[in-house]
């Protein structure tokens, strides 16, 4: 197969993992535990993909260091005490696939390596990625340092990199880095914010992206 990309790098959270609700139900106890303001879903919504520290610097501007903190602290035990996200439907087939079509895969994501590392093994899906990056081991998106790092360790080039996300962050950080925006339309952001950033296409569903490769 003449395939048009070499390699395929995940977002995590709204892409493979229809993990919204729990990553918003995390925050707004983990501000609740704080004391700080309450905030609107959709605020709390829309820093998903950020990495956390950036999320809240998002959602609560110029707050002090060690509040930050202690916000991120509280985000962490709420989301990592009870973890009942799922994959996507058809995702764990998809993976598989591509796996077999000799696609080398990857994972950048706005999650630390903690909760990246439990939810790759409880999924299952660690053996489907030759590599992954979490963005409190390198820049958060919409940077492009985590994809650049990617595409180095596994020698591809940008031009034969497809990231595919659900925020404007992994669309900016794929143009940022060169490589080639792939929009899915199921996630945290907008359809029409998305198409704003110029994907190469938007997915319905993960399980179009076979389909999306043999044919583009």
């Amino acid at each position: 197969m003449n395939k048009p990309f070499e390699l395929l790098v995940f977002d995590w959270d709204g892409t493979l993992m229809d993990s919204e609700a729990h990553i918003v139900a995390s925050i707004k106890r983990a501000i609740d535990d704080v004391e700080l303001p309450e905030l609107p879903h959709a605020e709390m919504s829309d820093v998903i993909g950020l990495g956390l520290a950036e999320a809240i610097e998002r959602l609560f501007p110029g707050i002090e260091a060690s509040l930050r903190e202690r916000v991120a602290d509280r985000y962490r035990y709420h989301f990592l005490a009870d973890d009942p996200c799922e994959p996507f439907e058809g995702a764990e087939e998809v993976l598989q696939e591509l796996s077999r079509q000799g696609y080398l895969m990857a994972v950048a994501t706005g999650k630390g390596r903690r909760g990246l590392d439990r939810v790759l093994d409880s999924s299952g899906f660690r053996p489907l990625f030759d590599i992954t990056r979490c963005s409190d081991e390198t820049r958060s998106k919409p940077h492009p340092q985590m994809l650049q790092e990617i595409m180095t360790v596994l020698d591809v080039d940008p031009s034969r990199t497809l990231m595919i996300g659900d925020t404007e962050y992994d669309l900016q950080m794929a143009r940022n880095a060169g490589a080639v925006p792939l929009a899915v339309s199921y996630g945290v952001h907008a359809v029409e914010r998305l198409h704003q950033h110029n994907p190469r296409g938007c997915l319905d569903a993960i399980r179009e992206l076979p389909e999306w490769l043999a044919n583009c």
